[in-house]
């Protein structure tokens, strides 16, 4: 008997989740953890270097980041892949717009990096390696991602 989560999708109805995926995604979670760890990119002082122009380090790892990130999106595409579900991937097109949308994202973000010490995902694997005052920040992130959700409709985008 296999058991399937139902997630609503905004617009899109229902996709069908097996309990195993959840297993597979919370190992990836994992592994990256260990990634990020042995990289040190969680680390404070790395972090530092990359904003005191001390180090290429961050700036490499962030630069091959984007690179294989551009190689997947462009394969993704050209092979017409599919979703776990089924259902084929579709990545939009962006309205170019003025920019200030993504100026006022980035100086949020940068702020948020600068007070914390750590972006977004490296913050799980500050707590899980016992940096428990990093908690606030992740319930913070939480937090700020709910308002957001809260606000969307009203905000320009």
């Amino acid at each position: 008997m296999t058991t399937k989560l139902q997630i609503e999708r905004d617009g899109f109805g229902k996709a069908e989740l097996r309990p195993g995926f959840l297993l597979v995604y919370f190992l990836l979670g994992i592994a990256f953890g260990i990634v990020l760890t042995r990289s040190e990119v969680l680390s404070w002082f790395r972090i530092q270097e990359m904003f005191r122009f001390q180090s290429f380090r961050m700036y490499g790892i962030i630069g091959s980041a984007i690179a294989t990130a551009a190689v997947s999106i462009f394969l993704i595409k050209k092979s017409g892949l599919t979703s776990v579900s089924g259902e084929a991937i579709a990545i939009p097109k962006k309205a170019p717009g003025t920019g200030a949308r993504y100026a006022i994202g980035g100086m949020i973000f940068g702020l948020g990096w600068a007070l914390t010490g750590a972006c977004p995902g490296p913050l799980f694997a500050l707590v899980g390696n016992g940096v428990s005052v990093m908690s606030v920040a992740v319930l913070s992130a939480l937090l700020g991602t709910w308002v957001y959700g809260f606000l969307r409709s009203r905000l320009p985008h």
